[in-house]
């Protein structure tokens, strides 16, 4: 089960590296505006900054995950644990939180917090027995 949860983490990891990626060098690209929704590119101009700013925390909840397994890997098994649990369970409650307040964004929501939400689960799991 711990293996489980953290490759399942570390494939959410990758998740907020690309969502890094689109939202913070790749905004007004054609692709990261369909994927987001943003009509023209006017629009994505009026929102680049926030949406840097919005891309780099989804890199740091992918840095703090990445070094949490890197950590439970090299036998510090209670530190890597608590960083993976605090990087993966940020991705997930991000993902409620896009969830509930933007039901339109569904599919958003799911595809960017199941992942961690399944990993963490399976860790914990794995941890308890």
């Amino acid at each position: 089960m711990i293996s489980i949860g953290l490759v399942l983490t570390a494939v959410a990891a990758l998740v907020h590296v690309f969502i890094f990626y689109l939202e913070s060098l790749a905004w007004t690209s054609p692709r990261a505006r369909r994927i987001f929704g943003v009509a023209t590119l006017d629009d994505a101009e009026s929102q680049k900054e926030l949406a840097f700013n919005q891309g780099f925390y989804n890199l740091f909840l992918a840095i703090i995950t990445a070094v949490g397994i890197a950590a439970f890997s090299m036998g510090h098994h209670a530190v890597g644990a608590a960083l993976v649990f605090s990087g993966a369970g940020s991705m997930a409650a991000a993902a409620t939180v896009l969830l509930l307040s933007s039901p339109d964004k569904a599919s958003a929501a799911l595809k960017q917090g199941v992942i961690p939400l399944l990993g963490i689960i399976m860790l914990a799991i794995g941890l308890a027995l």
